[in-house]
């Protein structure tokens, strides 16, 4: 079971002992964050977040709109068949030709929802590329997301004299 969460931010700091130091200190606190992960040289590589890798989060939304595409593709050709009444497809025999129309519809719903996922661009996509952007001038980055009701700790961030606080989700 996962927990559920609630804040998502990145800490961008100027050197690796701070980002060690910040980790420990947040690791230490009650009750523990969801996620914590330091990205960086010589930490986890920034491709191999999940919650930082545009590529993922489209292939997400392409899932998500295939999801309701396919049926919709299928039932939408399989109507346009009966309605049209054309043989396009007379070579497949009167009940096949339906047949053949839902399917391409719902091929036609597959290469939608490829389409569709690839054309939102959202402002988090901005975000994230601002922090790969920090990260190739030498900064490093602290992923934190807490559990789902409790407060970030802006106080202890603000010590550790970061760069920027970049929030994931709002």
């Amino acid at each position: 079971m996962t927990t559920p969460v609630g804040a998502s931010v990145v800490v961008v700091v100027a050197d690796r002992k701070r980002l060690h130091q910040l980790h420990s200190q947040l690791a230490e606190r009650q009750p523990s964050m969801v996620q914590l992960l330091a990205i960086g040289e010589g930490e986890t590589a920034f491709a191999d977040v999940a919650r930082l890798n545009p590529a993922a989060a489209r292939q997400r939304r392409q899932r998500s709109m295939a999801r309701w595409l396919i049926p919709f593709g299928f039932f939408a050709g399989l109507t346009f068949t009966y309605m049209t009444d054309l043989d396009t497809f007379a070579f497949a025999g009167e009940w096949s030709q339906h047949l053949v129309g839902a399917l391409l519809g719902m091929g036609s719903g597959w290469m939608g929802s490829f389409a569709a996922a690839a054309s939102v661009s959202s402002e988090e996509d901005d975000r994230i590329r601002s922090l790969r952007n920090r990260l190739e001038e030498g900064n490093w980055l602290l992923l934190v997301e807490t559990p789902f009701g409790v407060e970030m700790p802006w106080a202890l961030l603000q010590q550790a004299k970061p760069r920027a606080v970049v929030r994931l989700d709002d």
